[in-house]
């Protein structure tokens, strides 16, 4: 049998850094209005580059650390909600930027779980032999979506793209995953949405690009299902909470972890934080704390690694990683 491991982690974000007393210039907020509420006191906003445009930046990274050429990567899966176009797709940009000319490449779109969907996804192509490698990218420029006369979402959101390099392995490096949608709730999140209009129907066109959020909504959502997933995930892998060495959350809000951290019985020395610089990056969160991490060398051979997103669709995905 086939198994998929993680060979490396990169990440890019744009230069430009916005705080929170910069966004206090613009809208009705303040430092510490954010910063107790999410924990997040700075973020990255592109000036002009789209989201392509850091996915392809990422790869490149990735394929450096990984000693990869890029016609020789097999798959490209890009996660994201902000793409440049409706088509074409984010990956097949991504494609033709770094010329992986020999890769089947294409985009899922879910939200901050998105990561962690495109890792199942590679996953299943290696396990099953159809590829030996793949290239997952969570990808956003979600400045593009935001209303900034919106404060309670406005100072949320910032922008980047990271990603993992996976390869066909003798040994799991994925051990287990639980992942889920509730699209019953799924309005309490939503962004890009225009009604539909032609010559054969009624009505005028409306267009809403702005990111809108029933924030309780997503909190209690968060906190209620994340423990669970995680819960879910431990008894799949067969291993206890004491076996995980390191816990990457989705870089939403501070609170959040914190809630998490507790219902699981799990010390938030094991949890690694990084929204105070980023924000909320929704599909690249994850992936550009790995790769904080991985700089960084908190990350050894060895470490069983917990990933957990949560987001817009609703949806959820954890996942058990061996580096």
């Amino acid at each position: 049998m086939f198994y998929s491991k993680i060979k490396a982690v990169g990440a890019y974000v744009p230069e430009y850094t916005v705080t929170n007393d910069d966004l206090s210039k613009i809208v009705d907020t303040n430092d510490e209005w954010i910063s107790s509420r999410s924990g997040i006191r700075r973020r990255h906003f592109s000036k002009g580059e789209n989201t392509s445009d850091l996915a392809a930046k990422a790869a490149e990274v990735i394929l450096k650390k990984a000693g990869v050429k890029a016609e020789d990567v097999e798959l490209i899966v890009v996660a994201s909600v902000s793409p440049d176009y409706a088509t074409p797709s984010v990956s097949c940009l991504v494609q033709s930027k770094i010329g992986a000319v020999n890769a089947v490449a294409f985009d899922i779109g879910a939200a901050c779980s998105g990561f962690v969907f495109g890792l199942s996804t590679a996953d299943k192509f290696i396990k099953s032999g159809v590829y030996k490698n793949a290239l997952v990218i969570g990808s956003e420029v979600l400045s593009k979506y935001l209303d900034f006369e919106d404060r309670g979402t406005c100072v949320l959101f910032g922008d980047g793209a990271g990603g993992a390099f996976l390869e066909r392995s003798e040994e799991g490096g994925i051990l287990s995953e639980d992942m889920g949608s509730d699209g019953a709730r799924g309005l309490s999140l939503t962004s890009g949405f225009r009604n539909v209009v032609n010559p054969y129907c009624e009505g005028e066109r409306f267009i809403h690009s702005y990111i809108e959020m029933d924030g309780r909504e997503i909190f209690d959502f968060a906190t209620r299902t994340v423990p669970k997933s995680v819960e879910a995930l431990i008894e799949k892998a067969g291993i206890s909470v004491e076996d995980i060495d390191i816990v990457v959350p989705h870089q939403a809000n501070a609170r959040i972890v914190q809630i998490v951290a507790r219902k699981l019985k799990i010390p938030m020395e094991k949890f690694y934080l990084n929204m105070e610089e980023y924000g909320n990056t929704s599909s690249a969160s994850i992936p550009i704390a790995l790769n904080e991490m991985d700089n960084k060398g908190l990350i050894k051979k060895g470490d069983t690694v917990l990933i957990t997103g949560f987001g817009a669709g609703l949806t959820w995905g954890s996942m058990l990683i061996k580096f």
